[in-house]
């Protein structure tokens, strides 16, 4: 059996071989790779190296590798995790279908719903969205209405959803229908997927106050899905809904992360860029002039260390589970608030140049700077709102009662 050294020489020796020089930098929000049927490369290292991680599954790399993962062990997915982070390396891909669908595929799938999907998102062949919220269910998700009837062996779906992000660029969905409208609203939801391009779907862009357009209106209108398409049980989808928040909230919790790798929906900014942004408008290359920002700074650069440290332990201490649990309400909340801050912080810098949207008198990095800052406010909203998230807390982590069912009683 390889020991943990002779895999840390050998995992340093192939990354210095094949992570392409710049694939070493800073990423830049236009090249980050969604990858997909569509894919564009802005810059054509990106493509060389998905494909040099995907062919060791590293994109994935504590997937099985039956389906096309690394199939690394917790202390060996560290050690890669440790070498990219040292060489500086890109993320090869950034994808729904890794920090949502795949990992409740996985636990939930049939076999061949795995070997048919797995493989795609490894190698970023399929670009996957998320048809959850609607119109009149966004919080109360369980009362959504979108219908699948059975015919044969097919499902007829009808109905729309509504902050789907990117589906006007996605290739598939996993989306929660309705198959049963005589039970509890929570007991007849399933979880299916289908191509984008089927006949009967159609999108439309919602623009953000931001100026950005990454959510859509997505409707299916007669839309024939395959029955074995359906993932898990019948009516039993919303075990399955729950389980992939719990996967999507510990993603975004990653906004709050001083790495700066979240996506915000712009290029990112690390506690360096906003040290460096409070010098330039306030101060000196050698320290900050207004001591005030200088101890605000100094306090968000300890609590986004703190939460860096915790979220890695309560994601090493999920891989010897069963996954994320409730926790990730907590680091969801907590990161969400955390890079609202950091965006606050870096307007109070520049003052009135921070509030710039268009014309003279403004550069290109303080009119960037005025649409993330008004994106991350949507950071406590998607994922589930912090209200929610306080209440899956109060519930599952610290077990109070609920008041409500208590005042019915």
């Amino acid at each position: 059996m390889q020991s943990l050294q002779d895999f840390r020489e050998e995992t340093r020796s192939w990354l210095e071989q094949n992570c392409p020089d710049s694939m070493r930098t800073a990423m830049v929000q236009e090249e980050v790779v969604w990858g997909g049927r569509n894919a564009e490369f802005t810059n054509p290292d990106s493509k060389i190296w998905l494909e040099r991680l995907a062919q060791k599954g590293w994109t994935c790399p504590t997937w099985p590798a039956e389906y096309g993962g690394g199939g690394l062990d917790k202390d060996q997915a560290i050690i890669l995790r440790e070498e990219l982070v040292r060489i500086n390396a890109r993320p090869g891909l950034t994808s729904f279908g890794i920090s949502m669908l795949g990992p409740v595929l996985l636990e939930y799938g049939s076999h061949e719903q795995k070997l048919e999907h797995i493989p795609k998102i490894v190698r970023g062949e399929i670009r996957w969205c998320q048809g959850y919220s609607e119109p009149g269910s966004g919080s109360d998700l369980a009362s959504l209405a979108t219908k699948a009837e059975l015919q044969g062996d097919t499902y007829l779906i009808n109905g729309s959803k509504v902050w789907t992000s990117y589906a006007d660029k996605a290739d598939w969905i996993f989306c929660l229908v309705r198959t049963d409208f005589e039970v509890p609203k929570h007991s007849g939801i399933s979880f299916i997927l289908f191509d984008m391009a089927s006949e009967g779907i159609s999108t439309k862009p919602i623009q953000l106050i931001s100026g950005s357009s990454p959510f859509c209106e997505t409707f299916f209108d007669d839309v024939k899905v395959p029955a074995s398409n359906l993932v898990g049980r019948l009516n039993e989808g919303w075990t399955i809904a729950k389980r992939l928040l719990q996967h999507e909230r510990t993603m975004i919790s990653g906004f709050g992360l001083s790495s700066g790798q979240s996506d915000n929906g712009g290029t990112t900014s690390t506690i360096s860029s906003l040290e460096g942004t409070a010098m330039s408008y306030r101060g000196d290359s050698a320290k900050l002039s207004d001591p005030v920002l200088r101890d605000q700074i100094a306090q968000f650069k300890i609590d986004s260390d703190a939460f860096a440290y915790t979220s890695t332990r309560s994601i090493e201490e999920s891989k010897q589970g069963q996954g994320p649990n409730a926790t990730s309400s907590m680091l969801k909340n907590y990161g969400c608030e955390l890079n609202k801050r950091r965006y606050e912080l870096m307007l109070q810098a520049i003052g009135s140049q921070g509030l710039g949207w268009e014309g003279e008198g403004f550069n290109d990095e303080e009119l960037q700077l005025t649409r993330e800052w008004l994106r991350s406010k949507a950071n406590s909203i998607e994922g589930g709102t912090s209200e929610v998230q306080l209440n899956v807390i109060a519930k599952r982590v610290l077990g109070l009662p609920d008041i409500l069912s208590m005042a019915q009683k």
